[in-house]
């Protein structure tokens, strides 16, 4: 027996399993930041460098987390207005990318504000 699925069911699928971490800064301003596997490779790339980059002792954490927020938002305006909200607080940075980082495990629906 043949199982007919539509291209939107794939979407649906991909959107439940690989969505957005949406974190609302606002009443009217809500940032989605995008799970990896639905950048371009470049900022996949740029994101993972980043990464890479959080485990050194001489690390810069606020400037990395930043820079990953940047890369990882659906615009960099949006990720500059979620940085500018948080306003520099290395704790906060740290827990919103923890947040995002949960999220996007493979496999794993993230929390999503929609």
């Amino acid at each position: 027996m043949a199982t007919n699925i539509t291209l939107d069911d794939i979407r649906a699928a991909a959107e439940a399993k690989y969505g957005s971490t949406d974190i609302a800064i606002s009443e009217d301003v809500t940032v989605r930041l995008l799970n990896p596997l639905r950048l371009p490779k470049a900022k996949r790339d740029a994101l993972g460098a980043l990464q890479g980059k959080l485990g050194e002792d001489d690390a810069d954490q606020e400037a990395l987390l930043s820079e990953a927020i940047l890369v990882v938002a659906e615009s960099e305006a949006k990720g500059k207005k979620l940085l500018s909200a948080l306003g520099g607080d290395l704790a906060l940075l740290a827990q919103v990318f923890e947040t995002y980082s949960d999220g996007t495990q493979v496999g794993e629906a993230s929390p999503s504000a929609s």
